[in-house]
């Protein structure tokens, strides 16, 4: 395996990643293979930082009749839970490993501080970023963004499940739908292409981050996205 392509990555991964076929909860040997291909991009020498979704157990916009701002609590809380799950299936193959917070709950793992950040990856360490941006009403697509703009991260990776790229309508109800090998922010914009949500875009564009979407039910895709194949759709 020749060199990565990238020193410094956010890999997005959806909380649905996580549970495997179960579609909820924690799947743990799921997590546990996951885990192993992250240890693969971290023995490369590649700074490693991860977001988490938590749609694995609460989605905050899906509940109709519920204060929205609670809702978005409630599923920030789910990313912690899936951070804590994944960090100790990558310490449990050795790789050291901090889970950072957006609310701070010191007692279960460190709060998001910046400068920390980026020390615990020039140090080798992975590091999870938990509890969305601490504020209801944006997204763990908005998190990546803006955290990978924070430590100037090289790409962002969104591993989504059940998808291996961008199309031009939902593949999984239009059979004819177009996939884009590569794109442009301004065209997923304007195309209302729902990949990420609108301020995880735009976000993305002013900073000029690049974004690779592939699909993480081969979980091997993430070392090979790493290493430059040409996997998914690239936004740049």
């Amino acid at each position: 395996m020749g060199p990565s392509k990238y020193k410094r990555i956010v890999l997005k991964l959806s909380g649905e990643a996580m549970a495997g076929d179960r579609g909820v909860g924690i799947d743990t040997p799921t997590i546990s293979i996951i885990a192993q291909k992250i240890k693969e991009v971290h023995d490369h020498g590649v700074e490693t930082s991860i977001v988490v979704g938590g749609g694995n157990f609460w989605r905050g916009r899906d509940s109709k009749d519920m204060d929205r701002t609670t809702s978005d609590y409630m599923g920030m809380l789910g990313t912690v839970m899936n951070a804590l799950a994944l960090q100790d299936a990558l310490e449990e193959m050795g790789v050291d490993t901090r889970v950072q917070t957006a609310i701070e709950m010191k007692e279960v793992a460190e709060p998001y501080i910046r400068r920390r950040a980026i020390r615990h990856l020039e140090k080798g360490r992975v590091v999870i970023f938990s509890g969305g941006i601490g504020n209801p009403y944006f997204s763990t697509d908005t998190t990546a963004a803006l955290r990978a703009a924070e430590i100037d991260a090289d790409v962002i990776l969104l591993a989504k499940k059940g998808v291996d790229g961008i199309y031009d309508s939902d593949p999984k109800l239009n059979p004819n739908a177009i996939k884009f090998n590569h794109l442009s922010y301004y065209e997923i914009l304007s195309k209302e292409l729902k990949i990420m949500d609108a301020t995880a875009t735009s976000l993305c564009m002013d900073n000029s981050i690049p974004l690779i979407v592939f699909g993480i039910d081969n979980s091997q895709n993430i070392v090979d996205v790493v290493m430059g194949e040409e996997i998914g759709t690239n936004v740049k």
